[in-house]
């Protein structure tokens, strides 16, 4: 009797402690507190989007008393996606709006100006703006365009320079001027090429435009000023080169560009306007340039950031002010990534964004004469950096020899030990890379056990154009073999557990885990594959993918033509070759993936006798928008990677999604 009361204290004891290490999902869906945060230019007012259960509002507080004097929403499902203090009463507000073809609301490309106190609230320019016709610069302009804001024009309290893109298949752009009041626009340029960007100098002149029309190449056009006809810069097909231009020096003398080839990472090139002499500024030999920074106030770059591994920050004269004010800031938050994202005028106070693997992002005030740095508000501060697990950054050799770069996370538990272990490919693929900033759900697999492989194949983004190119039409092919080379070493490191494996990714990374465990049955024990890509020629058939001619050229150079794709590239046509229980969650509204792929993979599957689950939501779309739902999938998830590898399951729910918040 003894005996048996202590096998039950014993199992009781057990079942508690795996209960105490359940996952709480909960922790991981809720919504930050805040997406962005800018101060004005005297530094009266702090201005921020604020995300709620169904929508993104925006919310102006006086600093003095932390009063809130102004709100805005545009009401469910929507958002607002970005904005800019023109002065330090008046804000140029972008919206958004959840149309279901996406995981979150995107840009419609309307403008709105608010007030700091609330007031003179209204639709300035858009698809639904109605407004008075008859003159030559028409007040709101009732007109089919979206419009983005390219310079809030720190010299001017009135006006904007906004980019306006007609409602076209491949349309020409144009730059206005945009009375941030009124909603009147005056025309400054008409693009000289298709689906063209725009470019002002340090006084607010449009100078450079570049873009790519169907052909895919990219080209650059520049002008002396306003008036002045468009010259072409730079055409990738004839120097096989990409040029973008990235700002001005303080005189407007000299340009600076983002450079590259198909040798080397992008390179950071300065450009004599007058004499066309062209000088190398900065470059490396591994990483393109991640982000640039710029002096206060201005468009002229003082440093680069490359994000090799945890990043580091190179300045062109490293005794300047902004130099000094950012090593001063990276020296008070080590191990962080420090963006100064504004400045009120004076330059006396900086809001200051600090990130890394383990912070998902912290808001700081600092006064750069008292030297002093106030905490404002975290994004997700229920989150203890001390429990985010870390990210490492590795460096392996593909089986051809090419340098592959990307992160492990270990779970708390592994003490050396080789521990069940998720492969995570990204989406995209091409262009797109996994980083060392903090990943909702590197995380969440990592606290439920895993270790976490992270690996930015050839094709993808920030590595250089010739490793981008590596992955032209390799999909299912040496794509994936970086993934299989990365478990494998992973494996030989004595990292994972080699009979415990799973990959799980949504996008391409959903093909690529389909394809991972059709490619190589004995090396994985599952594949979870969420709003995934899988029948290839469907791409050409059904989706936004092929909507233009640029967008069908795209698929023909990436991933190959239609007529000669063949059946060993889409994981429905082998799905025989699949050995181990698979996952499928997709939405019905999606435009990208759409759940036709996940569909035709679930039967092909079931033909072939393979285990298969399946979550579907008919009102989602490339991704999963409502808390609840990301709840269930990120549950059953969980769930089907314990029964397969091992792994703790998710808590039971404790709540609402309101709730959770």
């Amino acid at each position: 009797m003894k005996t048996f009361k202590a096998l039950v204290g014993a199992l009781a004891l057990a079942l508690a402690c795996a209960n105490a290490h359940a996952v709480d999902v909960d922790s991981f869906i809720r919504r930050d507190k805040f997406h962005d945060i800018k101060i004005s230019p005297t530094g009266e007012y702090l201005a921020a989007t604020v995300p709620f259960e169904d929508r993104v509002a925006f919310v102006i507080l006086r600093r003095s008393d932390n009063k809130v004097t102004g709100t805005f929403d545009l009401g469910r499902n929507t958002a607002i996606a970005g904005f800019d203090w023109v002065n330090d009463e008046r804000v140029l507000i972008s919206a958004a709006e959840k149309f279901g073809a996406l995981d979150k609301p995107s840009p419609t490309g309307e403008l709105y100006g608010m007030n700091a106190d609330g007031s003179h609230t209204e639709l300035l320019v858009g698809f639904r703006a109605h407004g008075e016709m008859g003159t030559h610069i028409r007040k709101k302009q009732a007109e089919d365009v979206a419009a983005f804001p390219i310079d809030s024009l720190a010299a001017s309290d009135k006006f904007a320079v906004i980019k306006v893109i007609p409602f076209a298949a491949e349309p020409y752009n144009r730059a206005e001027r945009l009375d941030v009041y009124t909603g009147q626009r005056q025309r400054l340029a008409s693009a000289p090429i298709r689906n063209a960007a725009f470019i002002t100098d340090n006084s607010g002149v449009v100078r450079f435009a570049y873009g790519q029309e169907s052909d895919l190449a990219l080209k650059l056009f520049y002008r002396d000023g306003d008036g002045a006809n468009w010259q072409l810069l730079n055409d990738e097909s004839v120097t096989h080169r990409r040029e973008v231009a990235i700002g001005f020096s303080a005189d407007n003398a000299t340009a600076f560009l983002e450079v590259s080839d198909d040798t080397h990472p992008a390179k950071l090139v300065a450009l004599d306007l007058k004499t066309r002499a062209r000088k190398e500024l900065f470059g490396d030999e591994v990483a393109d340039p991640a982000s640039f920074l710029y002096r206060h106030g201005t468009r002229e770059p003082i440093g680069v950031i490359f994000d090799d591994g945890k990043g580091r920050t190179e300045f062109f004269d490293p005794s300047g002010p902004d130099a000094r004010l950012q090593k001063s800031l990276e020296a008070a938050f080590v191990g962080q990534r420090v963006f100064v994202t504004s400045e009120t005028t004076d330059g006396r106070l900086a809001l200051v964004s600090v990130s890394s693997d383990q912070n998902p992002g912290d808001y700081y005030l600092f006064d750069t004469v008292a030297k002093k740095a106030d905490l404002l508000l975290s994004s997700r501060d229920w989150v203890d950096p001390a429990q985010v697990h870390k990210a490492e950054p590795i460096a392996i050799k593909a089986r051809d020899g090419l340098q592959l770069h990307g992160y492990l996370t270990r779970p708390a538990n592994a003490d050396g030990r080789r521990v069940p272990m998720v492969v995570l490919p990204h989406g995209g693929p091409f262009g797109i890379s996994d980083t060392w900033d903090y990943d909702t759900e590197r995380d969440l697999l990592a606290s439920a056990g895993y270790a976490v492989l992270q690996v930015n194949f050839r094709g993808s983004g920030g590595y250089g154009h010739a490793f981008e190119q590596a992955g032209a039409l390799q999909w299912g092919k040496a794509m994936q073999d970086d993934l299989t080379d990365a478990t494998k070493w992973a494996i030989d490191q004595g990292i994972a557990d080699g009979s415990k494996i799973c990959l799980y990714g949504a996008s391409y990374g959903a093909y690529a885990s389909l394809m991972g465990v059709a490619k190589e049955p004995t090396l994985y024990r599952c594949a979870a594959g969420y709003v995934g890509v899988y029948d290839l020629p469907t791409l050409y058939t059904n989706g936004d993918s092929n909507d233009t001619k640029s967008q069908r050229n795209w698929l023909e150079r990436w991933v190959g033509a239609k007529d000669e794709l063949p059946d060993s590239s889409s994981p429905t046509k082998v799905a025989q070759q699949i050995k181990v229980p698979v996952f499928l969650a997709a939405g019905g509204e999606d435009q990208r993936a759409p759940i036709q792929h996940s569909k035709l993979m679930e039967q092909a599957l079931r033909r072939a006798g393979v285990p298969v689950e399946t979550l579907y939501y008919d009102t989602e779309g490339h991704g999963f928008y409502k808390i609840e739902h990301q709840r269930e999938f990120y549950t059953k998830l969980l769930a089907f990677l314990s029964r397969n590898i091992g792994g703790q399951t998710a808590t039971p729910s404790t709540g609402s999604a309101s709730a959770a918040k």
